[in-house]
């Protein structure tokens, strides 16, 4: 269990903030270790589960050259900017697409983004952070990851049915 002050996503701001995260990170697929990291970018925003941001260099070589541009999605942010999307595509293994995003060219505010990937969880075998296995923000839009430390108390995530227009 993780030593991590408990944060509830309701005292996020909005609008969102960046800021430097340090402790492990590890993504796997498949049997292959995608990325391992000891620090990221993460977006914090009123309501969300944190979304975790990997450095391209966080990426190991089996997970750098499985990633693809991915054709079957585009998205804009109002506080971040255009994101293009990827696939990841695994010998042996039907091809993740659009399982990642990033921000090539982010607003001012979060060019701390660039040249940085988050990861949707929920396609993939194992996202951890500081060693923890994470559960996966409800829905197919928002990418956060949720930890023992992180709670949306009685009011829950925004991500689920019913939750857009909060």
């Amino acid at each position: 269990m993780s030593q991590r002050q408990p944060e509830d996503v309701w005292s996020y701001p909005r609008p969102p903030r960046l800021e430097l995260f340090r402790g492990s990170l590890r993504v796997v697929h498949a049997g292959v270790e995608v990325a391992r990291a000891a620090t990221a970018q993460r977006v914090l925003e009123t309501s969300h589960p944190p979304t975790y941001y990997l450095h391209v260099d966080a990426f190991t070589e089996a997970g750098i050259s499985a990633m693809r541009p991915s054709a079957s999605r585009a998205t804009a942010c109002e506080w971040k900017g255009l994101a293009r999307y990827v696939d990841l595509c695994l010998p042996g293994c039907d091809p993740l697409l659009a399982v990642g995003w990033t921000y090539p060219a982010p607003h001012p505010a979060f060019a701390g983004l660039k040249d940085h990937v988050a990861l949707y969880a929920g396609p993939l075998d194992l996202c951890e952070v500081d060693g923890e296995a994470v559960q996966r923000q409800a829905g197919d839009f928002y990418g956060g990851w949720i930890t023992s430390w992180i709670t949306g108390g009685a009011r829950g995530f925004k991500g689920g049915p019913g939750t857009w227009g909060w």
